[in-house]
């Protein structure tokens, strides 16, 4: 049974990819302020954003995932805040590689139709 976290956090810095649960988990702890078995899950791209690794707390252990693009990368959020968190519609986009910032994304103001 694969988990189903609550939420999804996105960190905004790109991590060294080779890092495992210990190190990503160690990451959250001091980078982020947050812990990683609250039963969130937490999301890390690495510097060319074409790989991403999900760390998740299902309540008896943790899951690490990871998911490459053969092709593109992955719109990866940027924000003042080093984490930031995500719908679950947006997070569906964000691991498919859809532009999913400009999905929900107001018209300008001064345009008319």
């Amino acid at each position: 049974m694969t988990p189903q976290p609550e939420q999804v956090w996105i960190c905004v810095e790109a991590v060294d990819m080779r890092l495992g649960i210990d190190g990503l988990s160690l990451c959250i702890q001091q980078t982020l302020g947050k812990t990683p078995c609250d039963g969130s899950a937490y999301a890390f791209r690495n510097r060319r954003g074409n790989r991403i690794k999900l760390l998740v707390w299902d309540g008896s252990g943790v899951w690490l995932c990871q998911r490459r693009l053969h092709q593109g990368r992955f719109i990866w959020p940027r924000a003042d805040d080093p984490v930031l968190r995500l719908a679950h519609t947006d997070w569906q986009w964000l691991i498919t590689g859809v532009d999913w910032q400009r999905l929900s994304a107001s018209p300008p103001a001064h345009w008319r139709v």
